[in-house]
């Protein structure tokens, strides 16, 4: 079994947040396996897809320590303040699991981080938005079919 959770807020009105990264990358893996995205009351949202036969879990998240459109990929740690991945860790009773942490940015001032995490993207951060997607996905699969030490050798690079 390999759950990959995408974290967010579920709703409408966060559904192109930055806070909701985690979701648009678990739209992108169902669209390339192929398979739809079902909602499960209104709490999450899932997908079941063949890929190898692992059990890994992996989580999928924004990441305001990472610069807007760089992904990285770790094992285990604490939450850092974010608290999706903290419900994780809380319920799993263990914080060694898979992570894929997506670039969203910073906010100047500290006391913005909430109006930052759940605004939209601006349109010149767009294409650096879908490129981290798409580099995100990829690493899913790298972990999935070769092994998080690949992934993060592969996708841990400082981008040029």
């Amino acid at each position: 079994m390999i759950l990959v959770a995408g974290l967010g807020n579920p709703g409408k009105g966060y559904a192109s947040s930055r806070h909701n990264i985690g979701f648009i990358v678990i739209d992108e893996l169902a669209k390339r396996l192929g398979v739809s995205v079902k909602k499960k009351g209104f709490r999450s949202h899932y997908a079941q897809a063949p890929i190898d036969e692992k059990k890994l879990i992996i989580a999928v998240y924004d990441e305001m320590d990472l610069s807007l459109g760089s992904i990285k990929v770790k094992v285990g740690g604490g939450s850092a303040g974010h608290k999706g991945i903290q419900s994780i860790i809380n319920s799993l009773g263990d914080s060694d699991f898979i992570r894929v942490r997506v670039g969203i940015g910073k906010p100047v001032q500290k006391s913005e981080v909430i109006d930052h995490v759940l605004s939209q993207f601006e349109k010149e951060e767009k294409k650096l938005v879908k490129d981290a997607i798409v580099k995100a996905a990829d690493a899913v699969i790298e972990i999935v079919q070769r092994g998080a030490e690949s992934a993060m050798n592969k996708f841990n690079k400082n981008p040029k």
